[in-house]
């Protein structure tokens, strides 16, 4: 029997999310099935599909509440240096995917169909994640244009996100690392010098 709504759209939105997250956070993404949130939360599916248009639109909501938690993790970053800020922010990331694989996982892994678009606001929340990477190549080249800073930044987090991969997904051996922290800190120690120099020409 159907449950009459008792809270707003809003709160009904919050409460889908909630559960939803909790389902991927405990038993992975594939067991996330819209069924399964409206029994979770005790609401019909079609109510579901009142506050989301379809699973994909869930789904990138979702990972857009991922984003935001990195996000927050990495703005707690204050190193004196620019470059150990950078070396912290690379270490806080590998330790949020770490301790949040299921989520970080599909937040990167989940692909939209070839004619979706990614919305703004998405992408306002993926540009959040580089802020704080950004800003300290800023100081260490304050006189290079935004672009080249973005671009270095966004760069060096690729390097970054493939060694966490190759780490969470238990492929790190075949790719002979050992180390996960050294090797970290190798790639961005190295790249800040070669950027530097590169910079100076």
């Amino acid at each position: 029997m159907a449950r009459r709504s008792e809270h707003s759209l809003e709160e009904l939105k919050a409460m889908v999310l909630d559960a939803a997250e909790k389902i991927v956070i405990e038993e992975g993404f594939s067991a996330l099935k819209v069924r399964k949130i409206a029994l979770e939360i005790g609401y019909t599916v079609g109510s579901i599909y009142m506050v989301f248009a379809n699973m994909a639109d869930l789904i990138m909501h979702i990972n857009a509440r991922t984003l935001d938690a990195i996000a927050e993790q990495l703005e707690h970053v204050h190193e004196r240096s620019p470059e150990q800020s950078i070396e912290t922010l690379a270490m806080t990331y590998l330790s949020y995917a770490s301790q949040n694989v299921n989520r970080w996982r599909k937040t990167f892994e989940y692909r939209l169909l070839e004619d979706d678009e990614i919305p703004d606001w998405y992408q306002e929340k993926v540009d959040n994640v580089f802020t704080q990477v950004e800003a300290r190549f800023a100081e260490l080249a304050p006189e290079l244009s935004e672009y080249h800073r973005k671009r270095a930044a966004r760069a060096l987090w690729c390097g970054v996100h493939g060694i966490c991969v190759l780490y969470l997904t238990g492929k790190q051996d075949k790719a002979g690392i050992k180390d996960i922290e050294e090797m970290i800190v190798l790639l961005v120690r190295n790249f800040i010098r070669g950027w530097a120099v590169s910079s100076d020409k």
